[in-house]
Parts: structure tokens; sequence; C-alpha cells
């Protein structure tokens, strides 16, 4: 059975104390309550090391929010998949979409980004998505499958079932739309079938399906009834304990 997951985002918030007491706070939080799902919590890598050792990483599982593409060398500024385990983190976010815009990440840059995760032990959360003029011009399915395809098949199906992936619909991303529980539904189920045409069935119902965009403690319900969506990757509402907690209660 695949797992239902929710997890944190912090993107390029939080000093490394203001990460640590919102780590407290989230582990006291889990600790009165155990969740009905998978919590993971994405921190700037400067966190990773404190936060590791605050939580305890079977209530909540540590990520990067990136790692590099290559394995060590003169890349300077850059952090490597295996810098990464050695904080004891577990998990990496790849291929969220402000990477691929902002610092123009293509599919053959993720590819190598997901062979070094996985080649260190890492469990690597994989961002797809389109933007609004594709989905408006109806590209959006295509879009994700060249995502997919292109980053991702050139894997076995016993690695492809290491991977956690997220949808993020980028025009619902901070902008305060978010897709319809129908929507998210109907791209959940067509990656699911991309999975299972690729693999089998089999490996396609094993995979946790993420729904990331402006996925907040009041909407998250809805979206997290759908059959094909396993939970949801959190950015802003995953800033306040309160918040994130009202999704993790979701389930």
């Amino acid at each position: 059975m695949r797992q239902n997951i929710v997890a944190g985002n912090w993107k390029m918030n939080k000093t490394l104390q203001e990460g640590v007491e919102l780590a407290k706070e989230l582990k006291e939080a889990l600790q009165a309550q155990k969740p009905n799902c998978r919590v993971i919590i994405g921190t700037p890598f400067i966190h990773l090391t404190e936060v590791c050792k605050i939580v305890d990483q079977d209530l909540i599982g540590v990520s990067a929010q990136n790692c590099a593409d290559h394995e060590s060398g003169a890349y300077t500024g850059e952090v490597s998949a295996q810098m990464v385990k050695s904080t004891g983190a577990t998990y990496v976010i790849l291929g969220h979409s402000e990477r691929r815009a902002y610092y123009h990440e293509d599919n053959a840059i993720l590819k190598t980004k997901v062979d070094l995760a996985l080649k260190n032990g890492l469990t690597p959360i994989f961002c797809i998505g389109e933007v609004l003029e594709e989905r408006e011009s109806n590209k959006h399915f295509d879009v994700v499958k060249s995502q997919i395809e292109e980053a991702l098949f050139h894997l076995s199906a016993d690695e492809f079932k290491k991977i956690i992936l997220a949808y993020e619909p980028v025009w619902a991303i901070g902008t305060g739309k978010t897709a319809s529980p129908e929507q998210a539904q109907e791209m959940h189920a067509f990656i699911r079938k991309t999975l299972a045409e690729k693999y089998q069935q089999s490996v396609a119902d094993e995979i946790s399906i993420l729904y990331g965009g402006s996925c907040k403690p009041s909407n998250a319900k809805e979206l997290f009834a759908n059959p094909d969506v396993d939970g949801g990757l959190i950015g802003g509402a995953s800033l306040k304990a309160e918040d994130f907690m009202g999704i993790i209660n979701a389930f």
C-alpha cells in the first residue's frame, strides 16, 4: 500500500534558530497525536543537521530542498547528495518549479540529480507540473508526461518505487489559486496511468503522488479525498505549526 504523505517545503524562510523552534513545535504536536500519514519537512541546507538531531525521523522525515548535479568538486556554493545524506536527512526535493524557472534546471539536469540522490540513499520528492499558459493551451498533460519520461523513465521498476511524485500546477503556487479537487484528481490519475503504461499497474499503485499548489487547512480534506491524491507538498502553510498540523489532520 502506498503512503499518505504531508511534506512541508520551507523554501528560503526561517533562520536556523527559527527553524529549530518550528521543528520542536511540530515534534511536540505530533507526539501528542499520532498522525495518519507520513510527515516530512524540507528545510534549508543550513538547518538539516540541527533539525535531524531534534526530531525522531520515525515521526518526522527530514528533506533537503535540492542537491547538486555533480558528486563533488569545484562547484562553489553547491551541496552534493552525499553531503545531504551525511546530515542525517533522508529525502530531497528535486525539480521544484522554482528551480526549473529561476535556475533553468531542465529534465536532463534533473535526471542526473535523481540518479545521485538514489545512489546516496536519498528518497527524491520529484516535482512536475505546468505553467498557466501550458494549461490554457491544453498542453498540460503533454508537459507533465515529458517531465516524467525524460527525467525518470530510465529507472528500473525497483528504482522507480523509491520515488515520491509531487504534482504542482505552477499557476496555483503562491497565487491563492488552487486546482479544483476535480482538476487535481484528473492529473493525478493521468500520472498514475502514465506510470502503469511504462512499468505496470502494480508499480503505479505503489507510488505516492502529492498535490502541491496553495494547499491549506481549509481545502486539504477535499483535495486528499480524491483516490489518486496521496497527500500534499506544502509551501507557505508549512511555516506555522498550527497551519501545518491542520493539513496533517486532514487525514
